[in-house]
């Protein structure tokens, strides 16, 4: 079997970005090649043209072009035309693209087409509750109505997006996104950075950071020597128009909370990990997520992690079990959650072992990836 993936980003240096779709695209696509199955990438939105291989996966950039007019369809044209050759010369069964912007709407393609719900616009804009560009919509909408068949990460994601599109429930399939868990062990789950809060993902509204902030004010005031990081990229905010969401939160955080808060940016994905295996508690109060790939890491590491209680946060976390589960508009219940487990060591370590167990059985890629093929086939 031969699959070609269609994406906007993927994690290799000669590639503009990579983000949670680039994470769970490599995840998978590394253990389909174990498996003895042959993997294209088609990464589009760059800037040069460039054909090579990365972990016997052989990649195709395929860089931005301008038009005078209707650029939008006239690059996807395009990007159909050079995957078709593609198809044509490598013999691909099966192309695979995400949901999001629908950048296969307008696309008459050589193989069958599988879209992955990493997360439309349309899906985001529910979740927040905020409007939708009709021309985004359409441009989703006709992009799902001429695929094949669809994958969804969690039930809740397919269940919405379904909804949302009017697609046949049917033609639905849920494949958890996983994770290759030799990566992603931790040998000595007592030992951690006492009082150090984890958060993990771009600073935005939508992640839940400006309740974050709040929620650490409040932590900060019943534990003084409490530690709030934050590793990922700044964000404009869609609400406000200020260009950095992090000069909100600092807005919000109180003098003392400021002293303890440490932001790093955007750091390389293995030194992620590093700081994951010091964290004494992760956290991650998201108001719109498909799954979350940082919570099922975290997990995997064995942390304790407090989490958003929407949607899709239920198919990751049994409440109470494997961690805790709260809205992260209810400032106090959150605030409870974290102090209740900087303060008992052995919770700590009973959710972290149990969170471990929980994606051993349901978040394993060597897995979902067996799970992923026999869909193709059967397709």
């Amino acid at each position: 079997m031969h699959i070609g993936f269609i994406t906007p980003e993927y994690p290799h240096p000669k590639v503009k970005q990579a983000a949670g779709i680039a994470t769970s695209i490599k995840n998978l696509v590394v253990v389909l090649v174990s498996k003895g199955v042959n993997v294209t990438v088609f990464v589009y939105h760059q800037n040069k043209s460039e054909v090579f291989k990365d972990e016997d996966v052989e990649i195709h950039l395929i860089p931005s072009k301008k038009y005078k007019l209707f650029t939008w369809y006239l690059y996807r044209k395009h990007i159909q035309n050079y995957i078709n050759l593609v198809v044509d010369k490598k013999e691909i069964d099966i192309l695979e693209a995400p949901d999001w912007t629908g950048i296969t709407a307008f696309m008459r393609l050589k193989a069958p087409l599988f879209i992955r719900f990493h997360g439309s616009d349309a899906y985001f804009c529910k979740l927040e509750n905020r409007k939708q560009k009709f021309k985004n919509f359409m441009f989703e909408k006709l992009a799902l109505k001429r695929a094949a068949a669809y994958i969804a990460p969690t039930d809740f994601a397919g269940s919405l997006t379904q909804k949302i599109f009017d697609l046949k429930k049917e033609d639905i399939k849920t494949i958890h996104n996983g994770l290759s868990l030799e990566n992603f062990k931790n040998e000595s789950p007592e030992i951690f950075k006492r009082n150090n809060i984890l958060y993990i993902g771009t600073i935005i509204r939508k992640k839940g950071v400006l309740e974050l902030a709040k929620i650490f004010n409040k932590v900060i005031a019943e534990n003084p020597g409490a530690k709030l990081i934050l590793i990922g990229g700044d964000s404009s905010d869609i609400e406000t128009g200020e260009s950095s969401t992090y000069k909100l939160m600092e807005k919000i955080f109180s003098d003392e909370a400021k002293k303890q808060v440490n932001y790093l940016g955007k750091i390389p994905y293995k030194e992620v990990r590093k700081h994951i295996k010091n964290a004494h508690i992760c956290t991650f109060p998201s108001f719109a997520e498909t799954l979350g790939m940082v919570t099922i890491e975290s997990m995997a590491m064995q942390k304790p992690v407090v989490n958003t209680n929407i949607g899709w946060a239920n198919e990751l976390i049994d409440d109470g079990v494997n961690g805790y589960l709260v809205h992260p508009e209810d400032i106090e219940l959150y605030t409870e959650k974290l102090l209740e487990l900087i303060n008992d060591d052995k919770l700590c370590l009973k959710f972290g072992k149990a969170a471990r167990q929980k994606v051993e059985t349901f978040f394993d890629i060597n897995k979902n990836a067996d799970i992923n093929i026999d869909y193709y086939k059967s397709i």
